[in-house]
């Protein structure tokens, strides 16, 4: 007994003495202290952002007490003597007061500090810093983008980090940065947090990305939930309160979604952040504008909620019938998303069939990625997109994923590869002259595709034939979820059922008998 007592206590295998029965490891996920996310004297969250034009100009907004009313940035072009500092420039921040103490979950007063670095050379390593003029942060460096080059440049993409931030998306960010050091920014196409207003989340965010949200320009758009309730009383979801103090990003997309939809020329891509649970008709004819006035090569739109989905029952039918003609008609190149907890890439037909020697199955349209990188996992559609008006090429569940989109003049090559660095997906897209993208499947690189069933698994596993009991007891029902609990209150399994729109949640005891 006292064996069982301090194996449990250490979340590890517990043994149930009456049956011998082994019981499912259980998790214990970390507590964090309240102070812990309040801000200090010093500069944190810091994080860097590029304008619409990323050859002259950056952002960079960080987070104090508010105590601290006039703050500054330091910029100088890089260079190996130390004291490059002596040819720096000093910018007095723009400061705004992030009074959120009335607010759930967010219950705190900070300072939020930015500024705009304009008229940068082209293709140029700068080194920044912020403070007070007594409190600095570190000399921190970031690069320029050339101001017309068809040279080669990578950047990365991650969909929804949202769950198991600080735990699980830090090792997923940190890999990504392994594999692609160079990379000129990082796509974030949604759900950062799982509750819009919540410090601690967003704290995470910033403490497991760490230095490279300063050193890597962040792209982020807003998904489902960065928008929440401010409290009980209030009737309408609002947009995360923190999101325009700690974002500073290009102000050029439609009156009111400012800084949520926008726009940046890197080289010669155009890539488009959309608010996909917003105003859609307003953002049909903006970026149907911003698409038709572009001359670069490469056009790439990143968006939360889907076109084609990759998990069940969450299709955005209304969405995909007014956007995806526009990028049909406009021939958008990739298109970027998250929302659905699982990976799924595929691609639409080009809008004219050429016979010109290119096998037709080596040309496409607008190609399609769905991608999750945080550590909660839904499965995937079952039907995988077969009656969409698109093919879906490869798939994954129960897998964290980020990705390295490299273009180099005519050629864009995506990579994703998983949390240890193994390469999942891969193809390239060639850029032809009045004609379709030549497509290259390269998946004969990559890994098997993983599934539930061939991974460590998500759900808790239940004893031996509980679940085909439960679903003679429950007919037509299906389990989605399984979570085994063991605390000082209850020790045993908590089950969802589900059938189409209905649910049963009960609790079983170890054995797997039913409690309620």
């Amino acid at each position: 007994m006292k064996l069982k007592i301090l194996v449990s206590l250490f979340g590890l295998m517990v043994v149930d003495n009456a049956l011998g029965q082994e019981l499912p490891r259980t998790y214990k996920a970390p507590e964090f202290d309240v102070e812990w996310r309040k801000p200090s004297n010093h500069p944190d969250r810091i994080v860097l952002s590029f304008g619409e034009d990323p050859s002259t100009s950056a952002s960079v907004t960080w987070r104090t007490t508010s105590e601290i009313d006039t703050a500054y940035a330091e910029i100088a072009i890089a260079t190996a003597a130390p004291k490059f500092w002596r040819n720096a420039t000093t910018v007095q921040a723009s400061t705004s007061t992030f009074d959120a103490l009335e607010i759930d979950e967010a219950e705190v007063l900070a300072n939020y500090h930015s500024v705009w670095f304009t008229d940068l050379k082209s293709d140029t390593t700068y080194a920044y810093r912020v403070g007070d003029g007594k409190r600095w942060s570190e000399w921190i460096q970031f690069k320029t983008a050339p101001k017309e080059s068809l040279d080669k440049f990578s950047f990365l993409y991650v969909g929804d980090t949202q769950n198991f931030i600080l735990e699980l998306w830090s090792r997923l960010i940190r890999e990504s940065y392994k594999k692609a050091p160079d990379a000129k920014f990082i796509v974030h196409a949604g759900d950062l947090v799982n509750n819009a207003h919540n410090e601690q989340q967003w704290q995470e965010w910033f403490d497991a990305g760490g230095w490279i949200h300063g050193s890597i320009g962040a792209f982020p758009i807003p998904g489902n939930h960065e928008y929440r309730n401010l409290g009980p009383e209030a009737s309408q979801r609002s947009l995360s309160v923190q999101w325009k103090h700690q974002f500073t990003l290009p102000e050029n997309g439609p009156e009111g979604l400012e800084e949520t939809v926008y726009y940046m020329d890197y080289q010669n891509m155009r890539i488009i952040g959309l608010n996909s649970n917003v105003d859609h008709e307003k953002q049909a004819k903006w970026v149907e504008k911003i698409l038709s006035e572009t001359k670069k090569d490469w056009k790439i739109v990143t968006f939360h909620h889907p076109l084609f989905s990759a998990s069940d029952g969450r299709d955005n039918k209304e969405w995909r019938e007014l956007m995806k003609p526009i990028f049909d008609t406009y021939e958008v190149d990739l298109v970027l998303q998250g929302h659905d907890h699982s990976y799924a890439r595929g691609r639409v037909s080009p809008n004219e069939n050429v016979l010109d020697g290119v096998n037709m199955r080596d040309k496409t349209g607008t190609v399609y990625v769905v991608s999750v990188s945080g550590g909660k996992m839904y499965g995937l559609r079952k039907n995988a997109w077969e009656d969409y008006d698109a093919e879906r090429d490869r798939a994954a569940e129960n897998t964290q994923l980020f990705q390295v989109i490299t273009i180099a003049d005519k050629i864009l090559s995506f990579e994703s590869y998983t949390a240890v660095g193994e390469l999942y997906d891969a193809f390239d897209l060639i850029k032809r002259v009045d004609l379709p993208n030549e497509f290259v499947e390269r998946n004969k690189e990559a890994i098997a595709e993983r599934r539930f069933s061939n991974t460590i698994p998500y759900q808790d596993p239940l004893p031996a034939g509980v679940e085909e009991s439960l679903l003679l007891t429950y007919p037509g029902f299906e389990v989605g979820g399984v979570r085994f609990v063991n605390d000082m209150e209850f020790t045993g399994y908590k089950v969802r059922l589900d059938k189409g729109e209905e649910r049963k949640e009960l609790s079983l005891d170890v054995n797997g008998k039913i409690l309620d």
